[in-house]
Parts: structure tokens; C-alpha cells; sequence
């Protein structure tokens, strides 16, 4: 099967969800009155610093009992206030029993950078914020507990992240995904090369590869794979890689489901898209945890 074709190009304007709306990183609204909804921060080892995340409680939390996790990411420019104040996450999740954590990645395409030793957002993720809420919150400790989702660069890294951390997370919703963000950087506009460059290092580089997930999802796999959900707007972009991506996942028999509707790469589109993939979720971790 030929490679997916370079779309990280002019549409990565339209792929930042805080330029594409007007809104940069640390927009939308701080307060937040639902009892149910908390701001933490914690030190991350990996990178050395403070990180920000936010939490969406599900209903009956404070009764006892653990719950399954869904990691939400979110996009290029974004950060962890995005799926709560873009989107109608609160409503979506009511009646889900879903424990929701939404990190903040700042632009980092969850990657351990090529070029910057400290910028270990892979580890961060994978390593640090799960053992953070595995920690602090009543969790269900293993894989068949675990989602993660997110969407266009957030959706990169969630799929990315299952497939080089198949012991963590049993379900991967990408809405809008750049999956082809470590492929073709030399086809960039200048703005976005350098940066992109700076994370996954030039033409024939070992991270390149390493993150490259067309190449991941070939490479021998010791666990199974997660179930696989991804949606992308029919007048967005990222449409055909996302359409060569689920070629891929249908020629390996791997169990995706994959959608395709009217829209683009806006808010409006993924908070339409919101809700089905979080139910699909539900789904899979009650058939993989069943209560």
C-alpha cells in the first residue's frame, strides 16, 4: 500500500484549533461552577517541570467504586481547557461513567523531541499523567480501563501512543487526525516545518521512523491491538490519510470502525463528532472491563 499523501501542508492553520476559531492557547473560560469538574497540576519527571491538567468527574464518584479513564488531547496551539469550554463534553459524558482527563501538551505532537532533550512528551504522557491519576483517582489500573482520544494533533497522538504503548490503553478515537504528521516534513510551509523538524528531526532520522505510525502499525506487535475510531469531516484535509490509514488497519484485520460526515476542520465539526466517539468508548471498556 503507497504511504499517505502529505497533508500536514497548507491546512495546519486550520488544523490549530485555537487560530481556526479565533482563540489561542489559554483562551476559553477558567471558571467553571460543575462540582464535578477539577484543575489539578503535577510535576511531570520527564519533563521536568509543572503540567496542567483538568478533570471531568462521572455522576456517582464521590459514591466509591473505580471507573475506566479517557484521556482527551487536545490539538496544535490548543490546551487542556479546549474539550471543556469548545465542546458540550459535560452533557456528552453525563451518563457515561467515564473518568475524563484532559492534559496539556503545549505544541509537542506527544513526542519525545529529536532536537530538545527535555521535551519528553511521550514519556509525560504515557509514563507520568497515567501514573498521575492512576494515583490520585479510583481508577480501573489497567489496560482494559484505559481510552485515549484526541483530535488533529491530539488524534495523532493517540493513536501513536497505543501503538507504542499497547500495554496501556485498549481503545484510540482519533477525530480529524494528523496521522501523518512524521511523514513528508520537507513538504511543509516554513512556519511549521522548523518546529515539526525540531520534533521529529530531519529526512531519514531514527525518531522519524519511530513515530512514523503507517511504519508502527506494520512493526510485530507483542499485545493486542486497541480498537481503533476514527472520523474525519468530509471537507477537511487530513481526509485522505485518514481514508489511507483505515486501508491499513482493514489489510492488517485489526477491529476499527471509521467515519465520515459533512464538515471541516472546526470546532463545530468535533463537537459533533464528540459524543459517538466517547460512547464508542464506553463501549469497548465495559466489554473489556465489564462491571
Amino acid at each position: 500500500m503507497s504511504r499517505a499523501p502529505a497533508y500536514l501542508l497548507f491546512l495546519l492553520l486550520s488544523c490549530c484549533p485555537g487560530l481556526s476559531q479565533g482563540t489561542g492557547r489559554g483562551s476559553g473560560a477558567t471558571s467553571n461552577h460543575n462540582p464535578r469538574v477539577k484543575d489539578a497540576v503535577f510535576h511531570s519527571g520527564s519533563l521536568e517541570r509543572d503540567m496542567r491538567y483538568r478533570v471531568l468527574l462521572p455522576l456517582g464518584y464521590a459514591k466509591g467504586g473505580r471507573f475506566p479513564v479517557v484521556y482527551l488531547l487536545h490539538g496544535l496551539y490548543g490546551d487542556y481547557l479546549n474539550w471543556d469550554t469548545r465542546t458540550q463534553l459535560e452533557n456528552y459524558a453525563r451518563n457515561l461513567h467515564l473518568l475524563i482527563i484532559m492534559p496539556d501538551a503545549d505544541d509537542s505532537w506527544y513526542t519525545n523531541s529529536a532536537t530538545v532533550a527535555g521535551d519528553k512528551f511521550e514519556d509525560y504522557v504515557a509514563k507520568d499523567l497515567v501514573n498521575e491519576i492512576d494515583e490520585k483517582y479510583r481508577t480501573i489500573r489497567d489496560r482494559h480501563g484505559r481510552a485515549i482520544a484526541g483530535l488533529s494533533m491530539g488524534g495523532y497522538g493517540a493513536v501513536k501512543l497505543t501503538l507504542k504503548h499497547p500495554d496501556l490503553f485498549v481503545f484510540a478515537g482519533s477525530l480529524s487526525g494528523a496521522v501523518n504528521a512524521a511523514q513528508d516534513l520537507d513538504k511543509l510551509r516554513p512556519e511549521f516545518r522548523a518546529k515539526l523538524v525540531e520534533i521529529f528531526g530531519n529526512e531519514g532520522s531514527r525518531e522519524r521512523s519511530e513515530n512514523d505510525i503507517f511504519l508502527l502499525l506494520n512493526s510485530s506487535h507483542a499485545n493486542s491491538y486497541p480498537y481503533f475510531y476514527l472520523s474525519c469531516g468530509t471537507e477537511d484535509s487530513f481526509l485522505d490519510t485518514n481514508r489511507a490509514f483505515v486501508l491499513q488497519l482493514a489489510s492488517r484485520k485489526i477491529a476499527y470502525e471509521y467515519h465520515e460526515t459533512p464538515g471541516g476542520h472546526t470546532w463545530d465539526y468535533w463537537d459533533g463528532a464528540l459524543q459517538p466517539m466517547l460512547e464508542a468508548a464506553r463501549r469497548v471498556l465495559s466489554a473489556s472491563h465489564p462491571e
